[in-house]
Parts: C-alpha cells; structure tokens; sequence
C-alpha cells in the first residue's frame, strides 16, 4: 500500500513536470544565465556536495558569475561577482526582496509571519520598523551596555582562573558560544543560562535550546531537498518535517515560558518587557505569537554569528603571530595597561577594526546569505530571471573575487587601511532591504570580545601545526574542528583581578 502510494506521487510529480516543460516550450523564457546539464526530476540537485559556498562557487568559475540552477521544481539563480550583487540590490531591490517559502519558514517561522521569513509587504515592513526603532537603535543598545560588559568580563575571568599562572589549553568554541547566548538572553530576558550562578534546570533548557538552534541551522537555507521535490514532502523524507514540528513545539514552549513569566513580574527593563508594553497599547497585532517570533530571530541571528566570526578572528590571529602582536600594540597605544578595554574604544582601534572586517571577508558566518526570490520578472546582468526564481548570493565567493581583492586567499587586515569597502564587495549581513538589522550589535559583541582577549592575554597555537580552518557544515559557517589555543593571563588582566573577583570567584 505504501509503496503505491509513492508511485502515484511520482506520477503526479512527473505529470507536474511535464506540463511545466511543454509550458515553458510554448512561451520560451530566452537569455537564462548559463547552466550546467540537469538531470530530469532532480535538476541541478546532484551536484550540490557540502560546503554549499564551495560547490557553487566551483560551478561558478566554470560557467560564469551569475548561473541558473534547476532545485526539483524550483528555479535558482547564483550570483557570485559585485556587479551582480549591487545590481540585485539597488535596480532590483524591491523585486528581490521576497523570501522564498521554505518548510523551516512554515514552522519555525510561524507559517511566514517572522521577519526572516515573512514575505516583503506591510507586515514585513512593520517588523523591520520596530525592529530598528525599539530593539536594534543606538539607545537600547547603549542601554544594554552593561550586559555585555559584564558578560564578557566573566569570560575573561574564567579564562584567567585556568592559566594566572603559566599558559593552558583551552577550548575557545564553546565559551564563545556560551559568551552570545548570555548576551542575547539577558538582554531579552533578564536572564543568564550559563555560569556558576545558573541553576541546573536553566542550564539543562539553555543546552536543549542551543541544541535545536543548530538543529534548525541545518535545515536552513538552500540545504532541505524537500524543499525543491515535492514528492520528498509528501512522504516526509528522513523526517524533516516531523523534525521540525519537533523543534517548533519544544521552541515554542521555551519562548511562551520566557513571555508568561515576564507577563507575571512586569518591569521595563529587558526587550520581551518592552514588547508586552507594546502589545498592552495594539493587542490586535503585538500578540504572543508576533513576539515570539522577533525573539526567535534575535536568537538564531544573534547568537550564533557572533560567536563564529570571533571563533574564526582568533584561529586567523593563532595562525598569523605577527597580526596579533600589531593588534595588541594598538591596544596599549591607545587603551594602555591601566584599564580593560571599553566598548567605545573600539571605534577608534582601527587595526582591530580591521581585523575584524577581514574575518568578515574571508570566513563570512552566513555565506549563502539568506535566499531571496522574484516577485516579477528581472534582469540580472543581461540576463533574464523569471518571476518566482530564487536568488543565491554566494557572499564567500564575493569575498574572495581576484578582480576585487588583492591576494583573495591571504588574511591581510592592511587591505582595509584605505578605509571602509563598498557594501556591494564585502556583505557579511547582506545589502538591500533585507540586510540583517542586527549588525551594529554584532559589530559591537564581536569587537568588545576579541579586543578584551588580546588585551588580557597571550596567545599561541597548541602545537607548531596551524590551526585547520576547515568549514563544516550547514547555514553558518563553523569550523569543522573548534578552536583550541594555549593562553596565559597579562599582567593587566591581574592587576584587575580584584575588580573581576566580583563577578566569579578566581
């Protein structure tokens, strides 16, 4: 019965097709961008090996910048080349500024209604208005200063705890990854999930959360066949639609505990506070669900990438002795050794600055950025991209374009000197009207961190063999393998050990 069953789906399927391919022969669609030979039903789908950026961008070199793809039943078209990208985003700017529906938008988006996933219209707009105004604006991040301040000094002092008195191992992926989830959760929520304060409960649901926040990164993006084969969906191949109705239920309840438990004890001080003071004033459109959602996003787009990029900015820096050594001059020219680095030095600590934007260039968190698609016809290089076609910018391999950058391969902050690079060329947060709002916070938890570990301590690798930068796998960028540095504390860091005994005892 089954297996029938999956016969008649494939027939539907095949029907499906045909009548698309004898469509498409009466009303031809002329000047696609180049492609590779497809195979019939899958299309381009067996040619997509992991790391995706990689795979698409070999494909790429070979039939050019911009290429047309076929994903089952969807059209894809990749762009790889700055001319392309700022064409996208400034002519088609509005006709690109779709989302395409995917299952993980259905149900950890709230069946669309996130700002990530919800299509570009009124409600979109709405959400990257209060988005920019009431939770990513200069003064709410001035007011949640401490926070990372705080948070960031813990860090310190547990690493400080294991190496006062000579160099130690220590692993560097996971404190960070501890490190922006604090940051993100105290600030939404008031409340910390990792350190020796937490309770175990707290400890045990932050782990699970974390868990299913990688679980929906690899569902994410271009990388879900059932999003491009129907027949795939139907039969709910290696279930990942009963995976994520999974996910969505345990996130769900995690997220309305965090709501509920506010609603109880009202104050004004974290985001979620703020937003039921919002839904108080418009019911009607504030309700849980809408909150959930914003929170949802500042969660899988706010803790996650921050934690990678500094990850990625210190294997470079083990790799690269003498950039580190320049790195922590600046910082005693222009902090000194009396005081820990402050979130606004980092303005005016330009090699750092520099540093950072290089990591950005060569290890981007979001590679693929997030998939866009077509609401009506468009050109994009001279080439004709039909209605419902979804865009791929492959932002890695933007990065590494030889007609953009000198030496692409080369970790080389001294490139930057000349000051800021156009967005079109280097785009960690994506460009357009759907760029990621939340860059400014990440600029400045990313800076902050990596500034206070140089500053604090010395570093080196754990042996003579470089730090592997292999990429894993999935929507963010990791590194197959987690850091592992030996680091030992600075005379600064112990002179301010009284200061940091305060918040973790050393």
């Amino acid at each position: 019965m089954e297996l029938s069953w999956v016969y008649t789906c494939l027939c539907v399927l095949l029907l499906v097709l045909a009548f698309n391919f004898l469509s498409n022969s009466r009303n031809p669609r002329r000047n696609l961008p180049p492609s590779p030979p497809a195979l019939p039903v899958i299309g381009h789908l067996h040619l997509l090996k992991p790391p995706l950026h990689r795979t698409l961008h070999s494909l790429s070199q070979k039939y050019g910048p911009i290429i047309s793809l076929q994903f089952g039943t969807r059209p894809i078209v990749v762009v790889s080349s700055p001319s392309a990208v700022e064409e996208c985003f400034t002519t088609n700017n509005v006709v690109l500024a779709n989302r395409p529906h995917f299952l993980i938008g259905k149900h950890v988006g709230y069946n669309y209604t996130t700002m990530g996933a919800s299509s570009y219209g009124d409600h979109w707009r709405n959400l990257r208005r209060l988005s920019a105004l009431e939770i990513f604006s200069t003064s709410r991040l001035n007011a949640f200063l401490s926070i990372r301040r705080d948070e960031i000094k813990l860090l310190l002092s547990r690493l400080y705890k294991n190496s006062s008195d000579g160099f130690a191992k220590v692993e560097l992926k996971s404190k960070l990854s501890e490190l922006s989830f604090n940051i993100m959760m105290t600030m939404i929520a008031g409340k910390r999930y990792f350190g020796e304060d937490v309770t175990e409960d707290d400890y045990e649901e932050a782990k699970q959360f974390r868990e299913l926040i990688k679980e929906v990164f690899k569902y994410g993006g271009a990388n879900n066949p059932a999003d491009f084969l129907p027949v795939l969906r139907w039969i709910d191949y290696k279930n990942v639609e009963k995976n994520m109705v999974r996910i969505t239920k345990t996130m769900d309840a995690f997220l309305q505990g965090l709501i509920d438990e506010h609603r109880r004890h009202k104050s004004k001080v974290t985001m979620i506070d703020h937003l039921l003071s919002l839904q108080e004033s418009q019911p009607e459109y504030y309700t849980d669900q809408i909150i959930k959602g914003l929170i949802m996003i500042m969660l899988l787009a706010g803790t996650d990438t921050s934690s990678v990029t500094t990850e990625w900015a210190m294997s470079l820096l083990l790799n690269h002795p003498e950039i580190l050594k320049k790195a922590r001059v600046e910082l005693e020219t222009h902090v000194g050794q009396d005081r820990l680095i402050e979130e606004s030095d980092v303005s005016e600590l330009n090699y750092l600055h520099n540093i950072i934007l290089e990591t950005f260039r060569l290890c981007p968190a979001a590679p693929l950025l997030l998939p866009h698609m077509s609401s009506n016809d468009c050109t994009i290089g001279g080439h004709n991209v039909p209605r419902g076609t979804i865009l791929l910018v492959n932002a890695w391999a933007i990065h590494r374009d030889a007609m953009t950058w000198d030496d692409p391969t080369s970790f080389k902050p001294e490139r930057f000197e000349s000051g800021e690079v156009e967005a079109h060329k280097l785009l960690p947060f994506g460009m357009g009207r759907r760029s990621c709002p939340g860059a400014a916070l990440a600029q400045r938890v990313v800076g902050l961190t990596l500034g206070s570990l140089i500053q604090c301590f010395e570093w080196e690798r754990v042996s003579e063999k470089q730090v592997d930068l292999t990429e894993g796998k999935g929507l963010t960028m990791h590194k197959a393998e987690p850091l592992e540095g030996m680091c030992k504390a600075r005379d600064i860091i112990k002179k301010k050990s009284l200061f940091l005994k305060q918040h973790v005892d050393i």
